[in-house]
């Protein structure tokens, strides 16, 4: 085969216009590739000096079909003592050196490689054996050239012998061959992978991961592998106090992150969306690029080399189950590391080597996502922002998002935003797992609906208070009891059935622009020892990140009195409600119990309540306005005064509407109006269910 004739320069790549734009662009491309391929064209030079070296004294370089076959020529001129390969730079260090050629204008471009190797301590040595293993990745003249010189056609990359060769060193230098150990700074970096590790060390093949030769030429758009993983970091966000908690830590971080040591610390939130936030607001002071994480532990690889490659930090969120694979590689990354979760810190994750992450807890925000809503809404958007957004606990970018869907809404009617707009797709945001055990209910409700003495209004009206503002109180204030205390609402409403409990809580929840959910018992309660309390955890949990006002009807049903322990059944009783008192205490979210015997609720949980309502009984006024309130809609005839029924008849809220609903049926089925007789008919069959004796019959 003759020998290939390389010539003096390399061919200029064209860029069509189909071509993948770098994501993001980097500005230093053109310059960047002018240096690799400056380096490309010396390296032409030192591959025509061992074109020429090998083809003078090899019997076989004319030979077609060299590399298919061995004459005994060329087994007698490999039995000979090997010539040293040629240095191809003299007097200019170390053998193998590959200088950036100058621009036009005499300055240096930019050389991405010289920084690579400034920035991980690589060698001159390091630098040669990278240029030469991608070569044929930009060039593929040197496919042939490799070739050639591998005395084998179809092995077109470098080999270990072949790199030490074009480098002048010699193939049993020991240092040289420790630069290419698994362990050496070049494949543990991931910049070069040596395949084929059956073959014997010298003809195994070198290879520069695509990525790696992407960011020498200027790109630095993320591996393909990541695609996916990779998340926008949220707006930085702020606790309203640049003197608060949260900032002073935001710029501790800031400061841990600038001195550009590699560092790993577990931010621990409390509250999902704090520590991302906390990261972000850090991030927003140092000018150094970011990678925000989400994805399995099978892109750790790809995600390190693009950090690397990059000078980025790294911020991950979304744990998954078990994150132990994916967080072990991390903390022994050279590369600043951020992990974000509400799950405690186990040390197990981390492995048992190095000095483990630096943990921090990340305090909440008082204020935090009303930038993230002002930031869309504007600080003014015609009502009060603050007041409407308090009762939600949601992230920066979640908050953004139901920002931007409150305006697109409102856009879509044509009407400016609202506070309603901000509700409905504050509650859209807030996603819950609690239909597996509790019933949505959407309220569509108001306090004009509620007809209830002062006192119950009062406290209701507290209840609201409460919950909008418990952040401020508890947290700000530091009016938490401590002790694992969290900032829940819990109150207990209770009356005899129909007293309007069940309808008073869906007011509260729409009041604070929040679902309600109704709990099922009969998915909680469980045979088993055990399951109840596990199903109640479930639902505990869920309602502790979720926004949303939670509803347990019959509440004595599960927080009834702890008895006297005779058997078993007894005991594991006990443990159940021993357990409900101490989860009501590092409860999160908004609770409503209800009951209709106040007096069967251990006394231990009352302690635990907030708030105590009492729904009494209604008098002839409260029915009188009950029955007129029911009847709003109904289309009545002139003799349908509710003024009788209401004195003779001493019903609740819930059996008035009930008789309400009777008479609208008989009415409907004549096609006529509700008449006094039809009234009459309906509060006395509610009389029956009940098993109450009538009242007199007078004159109607």
């Amino acid at each position: 085969m003759t020998a290939p004739h390389p010539s003096p320069a390399g061919p200029t790549p064209h860029h069509g216009d189909d071509d993948p734009v770098s994501l993001p662009p980097t500005g230093d491309a053109p310059q960047a590739a002018a240096s690799l391929l400056a380096r490309l064209a010396a390296l032409r030079e030192r591959v025509a000096l061992l074109v020429d070296h090998r083809s003078a004294s090899d019997p076989t370089a004319a030979d077609p079909l060299r590399g298919l076959y061995l004459t005994p020529e060329a087994v007698r001129h490999l039995l000979r003592p090997a010539d040293a390969p040629p240095d191809a730079v003299s007097g200019d260090g170390l053998p193998g050196r590959l200088p950036a050629a100058d621009a036009a204008d005499g300055t240096p471009p930019q050389d991405r490689l010289a920084a690579l190797c400034a920035r991980f301590g690589l060698t001159e040595l390091d630098a040669a054996l990278l240029v030469i293993a991608l070569a044929p990745d930009l060039d593929r003249s040197f496919e042939q050239f490799y070739g050639y010189l591998n005395d084998d056609v179809g092995r077109r990359r470098a080999t270990v012998a072949l790199a030490l060769d074009l480098c002048g060193v010699p193939a049993h230098a020991a240092s040289a061959r420790a630069r290419l150990h698994p362990a050496a700074p070049l494949a543990a970096l991931g910049l070069l992978v040596v395949e084929e590790p059956e073959r014997p060390l010298l003809s195994r093949s070198l290879r520069v991961p695509d990525r790696v030769v992407a960011h020498l030429l200027g790109d630095d758009t993320p591996d393909a592998a990541l695609s996916g993983h990779l998340r926008r970091l949220p707006a930085p966000g702020h606790d309203g106090d640049e003197d608060g908690e949260f900032s002073r830590l935001a710029r501790r971080l800031a400061g841990r992150l600038a001195d550009g040591a590699p560092v790993t610390v577990f931010l621990r939130e409390d509250r999902e969306g704090d520590g991302l936030a906390c990261a972000a607001l850090a991030l927003s002071a140092v000018d150094r690029p970011v990678l925000h994480f989400a994805g399995p532990a099978e892109q750790v690889s790809a995600l390190l080399l693009q950090a690397r490659l990059t000078g980025s930090v790294v911020v991950v969120s979304g744990l998954p189950e078990d994150p132990a694979a994916l967080l072990r590689p991390l903390a022994e990354a050279d590369v600043p590391v951020l992990v974000t979760g509400r799950r405690s810190y186990d040390p197990a994750w981390w492995g048992t080597g190095g000095a483990g992450p630096l943990v921090v807890e990340v305090p909440r925000r008082a204020a935090g996502a009303v930038s993230a809503w002002a930031a869309v809404l504007g600080a003014d958007p015609g009502f009060d922002l603050a007041a409407t957004v308090a009762p939600y606990r949601l992230s920066d970018d979640r908050a953004a998002r139901a920002a931007r869907a409150a305006a697109d809404l409102a856009a879509f009617e044509g009407v400016p935003v609202s506070a309603a707009h901000v509700r409905l797709a504050a509650r859209r945001q807030s996603a819950s797992g609690l239909e597996r055990h509790a019933r949505r209910i959407r309220p569509a409700v108001g306090w004009d609906d509620l007809v209830l003495p002062d006192e119950p209004l009062d406290r209701l009206r507290e209840l609201a208070v409460r919950a909008r503002h418990r952040d401020r109180v508890l947290g700000d204030w530091r009016l938490s009891a401590g002790g694992g205390r969290g900032r829940g609402v819990v109150a207990l409403f209770a009356g005899e059935s129909g007293t309007g409990k069940t309808l008073s809580a869906e007011v509260v929840a729409a009041e604070l622009g929040l679902d309600l959910y109704v709990v099922q018992l009969s998915s909680v309660v469980d045979k088993y020892v055990g399951e109840t309390e596990k199903n109640l955890e479930r639902i505990f949990t869920e309602a502790d990140r979720t926004d949303a006002v939670l509803l347990f009807d019959e509440a004595d049903a599960v927080f009834g009195k702890r008895s006297e322990v005779k058997d078993s059944h007894d005991r594991y009783a006990n443990l159940e409600s021993a357990y409900l008192l101490q989860r009501l205490e590092s409860f999160d979210g908004i609770a409503v119990l209800t009951t209709n015997l106040r007096a069967n609720i251990d006394e231990a949980f009352t302690r635990r309540l907030d708030l105590v309502v009492d729904f009494p009984f209604p008098d002839a006024r409260q029915r009188l306005a009950l029955w007129r309130h029911s009847l709003a809609h109904v289309p009545c005839a002139a003799d349908a005064d509710p003024s009788r029924v209401a004195e003779e008849f001493e019903l609740a809220g819930g059996a008035i509407r009930s008789a309400v609903v009777t008479a609208a049926y008989l009415a409907a089925g004549r096609g006529d109006r509700v008449t006094a007789a039809d009234l009459l008919q309906g509060a006395r069959r509610e009389y029956r269910k009940a098993g109450r004796l009538l009242p007199a019959q007078g004159t109607w």
